[in-house]
């Protein structure tokens, strides 16, 4: 039976990862083991990175892999990217499984910027407390506005200092409701939210929830990739993995 590469690391691989054990399918799940206690996989895994996408293609052959699903992050872009490369240097079919973006509704009061460094610009001179939800990889950006209050939700306690000089840290893991996340931010007296647009079910409460209270939002807009096939659901990947005949 051929074997697949799942690229995890997010709520939809951990879906495809139980539809592809229900399937019999021989997959390997690799994620990048940036969390002290990730949610274990239905199926074999692999930790760490590749080599970059020379390391990756190599990988590939060794393995025997016949098809990539990317369901990483959709901010994961060095390791689409690198998988991208990897699937046209070796000709191995590849797949994204990703979660479409949220987009703007009635009563939200957003500012879309195109990358972190925007975000950082885009806060105002004032001091204000700020609800920095965009983990924890780019936290150090923030340091060039250390006037500000800032609020971070980790999924791990932060390991040393933080690069802010004025931060309360919450250690919660999702997916959150919509009333947990308004309540929290009506008892941090949040004023204003920085987030990345992920997408999906799992972290949008606190966009309903500023929606809400009226607050405005920093929007990071997703990084550009280049084309490559992409679905939104797991009956999808199963449907092409099946057409392609890679084992389902």
């Amino acid at each position: 039976m051929p074997r697949l590469l799942l690229l995890g690391g997010t709520q939809e691989a951990g879906a495809l990862a139980r539809a592809l054990a229900d399937a019999g399918a021989q997959a390997i799940y690799s994620y990048a083991g940036r969390t002290a206690a990730p949610v274990a996989p239905a199926l074999p895994c692999r930790v760490g990175g590749f080599g970059g996408a020379d390391g990756l293609a190599q990988w590939l052959r060794s393995e025997g892999i016949a098809g990539v699903i990317d369901a990483t992050h959709p901010f994961a872009a060095r390791m689409s990217r690198n998988a991208i490369a990897a699937c046209a240097a070796t000709s191995i079919p590849l797949l994204a499984l990703e979660r479409p973006a949220w987009t703007e509704q009635p009563g939200d009061d957003w500012q879309r910027v195109p990358d972190v460094a925007a975000a950082v610009a885009a806060l105002p001179e004032a001091p204000a407390r700020v609800f920095l939800a965009i983990g924890r990889q780019n936290l150090a950006a923030f340091a060039a506005r250390p006037g500000h209050a800032y609020l971070l939700r980790l999924v791990d306690p932060p390991e040393g200092d933080l690069p802010l000089p004025q931060a309360t840290v919450l250690v919660d893991r999702g997916p959150f409701s919509e009333e947990g996340d308004l309540a929290m931010m009506r008892q941090q007296g949040v004023q204003i939210v920085v987030a990345k647009n992920a997408g999906g079910s799992g972290a949008v409460a606190k966009i309903v929830a500023a929606r809400t209270l009226g607050l405005p939002v920093v929007m990071i807009d997703r990084p550009a990739l280049p084309p490559r096939p992409t679905v939104a659901t797991v009956d999808e990947v199963l449907h092409w993995i099946h057409d392609a005949d890679l084992g389902v």
